[in-house]
């Protein structure tokens, strides 16, 4: 409350006094003729002595600004008011000390305020680079919820200015269905009075209506008598990494069930051994269209046809470096050593698994494997699905 307003009350209500008194020898009729004369009149009254207390506090309250501001050259008037001109007094000494030491320093009057703005605002300018280059936007809310501050960057995540989000509830922004997880959060957090950082994604609902997935980073703000007084946090959109994340996962649910399928489907086929005729690795990898290649019970390849390395694009001096784990994205080493277990009892087996090229890419194929006894060699003949 302004000192003028407060001093202007208390003459009035100091004017009741003699009403209640009147009002107790004569009666109160007779009190309440008096009434409005006393109050016209200490009202005036109240206002010339108020302003005659409070305007030379405001103007010495003045010249202390525009000190403030780096003009030295303020004269500092006394007034009429023993107590305001001793204060006043106080200060022109200080005055004169500051203006003492600055001229035995050799700095230029006003050079101690202009720095120190200079370098106030070079650390605003900084502050202001800082959060318009980084993807995340700064926040803080108070214990109901309601926003108090914001970064401009929220206007690339929702849309919304901060004039448009700043003094509104930040539940109104959440998705309905997110609201309630977020509270418990925040209930929760209070409740153990949490002093560090703490993490939760929810779904915020843009300016144009679509959702937007959003990391909330935060921590509690308490007061220096421990007193709850809200929340201040960075956001971060990370919707497209979630949907990427949830491709990732489909994708690998896709193949999982994929590779059971074709194990489920294909457990049960076997093969009547043929017995081969070929004498060298040359030979049994001569095919006119399919792509061949021999490997050793430990899945080394020791020979294969130049569709096969041409198909994966390797050099075939680059291929008989291999073992079957490197270009097979399906199997491991114990799934390889237990279809060469099962192609020695069985002779040959059919089955699809997905081939790795060299650049990276991929290609499913179907793989027939046959069982070169006299040999201790295994033959396999490799085909691109056609159906995938």
């Amino acid at each position: 409350m302004r000192l003028r307003v407060l001093l202007i009350i208390m003459c009035l209500v100091i004017s009741m006094i003699p009403v209640a008194i009147i009002g107790g020898f004569q009666g109160f009729e007779i009190a309440t003729a008096f009434l409005g004369l006393i109050i016209v009149v200490t009202f005036f009254v109240s206002l010339f002595v108020s302003y005659f207390i409070t305007r030379p506090l405001e103007i010495l309250a003045e010249n202390i600004d525009e000190i403030s501001k780096g003009d030295l050259g303020v004269e500092l008037g006394k007034g009429e008011i023993f107590e305001i001109n001793k204060l006043t007094d106080s200060l022109n000494r200080v005055m004169a000390s500051l203006k003492l030491a600055i001229h035995k320093v050799g700095v230029k009057r006003g050079e101690i305020f202009e720095e120190t703005v200079k370098a106030k605002e070079m650390a605003e300018e900084k502050y202001e680079t800082l959060l318009k280059n980084i993807d995340e936007w700064i926040w803080e809310i108070d214990e109901k919820g309601v926003c108090k501050s914001c970064s401009a960057n929220i206007v690339d995540t929702l849309g919304y200015k901060p004039n448009e989000i700043i003094e509104k509830n930040i539940f109104k922004f959440l998705a309905p269905e997110e609201s309630k997880k977020v509270k418990n959060i925040f209930n929760e957090t209070v409740r153990k009075k949490q002093h560090k950082a703490s993490k939760f994604e929810a779904q915020l609902v843009h300016k144009d209506g679509h959702n937007v997935c959003v990391l909330a980073s935060f921590e509690s703000v308490f007061d220096d008598s421990g007193n709850f007084r809200g929340f201040k946090g960075i956001g971060k959109n990370i919707t497209e990494s979630k949907i990427a994340e949830e491709k990732i996962e489909d994708l690998n649910e896709k193949l999982a069930d994929m590779k059971e399928r074709i194990r489920i489907i294909l457990s049960g086929q076997e093969f009547k051994d043929k017995p081969s005729s070929e004498k060298t690795i040359d030979k049994l990898i001569a095919h006119e269209f399919d792509a061949v290649f021999i490997f050793d019970e430990n899945a080394n390849v020791i020979g294969c046809n130049q569709n096969m390395y041409g198909k994966l694009g390797y050099e075939k001096e680059e291929m008989l470096s291999l073992n079957l784990t490197d270009f097979d994205y399906l199997e491991t080493n114990g799934d390889i050593k237990n279809k060469i277990n099962e192609i020695k009892k069985c002779g040959k087996i059919n089955f699809k698994t997905i081939h790795k090229k060299k650049n990276g890419s991929s290609i499913f194929v179907n793989e027939t494997i046959q069982y070169l006894k006299d040999k201790n060699m295994f033959k396999c003949v490799v085909r691109e699905d056609p159906l995938v």
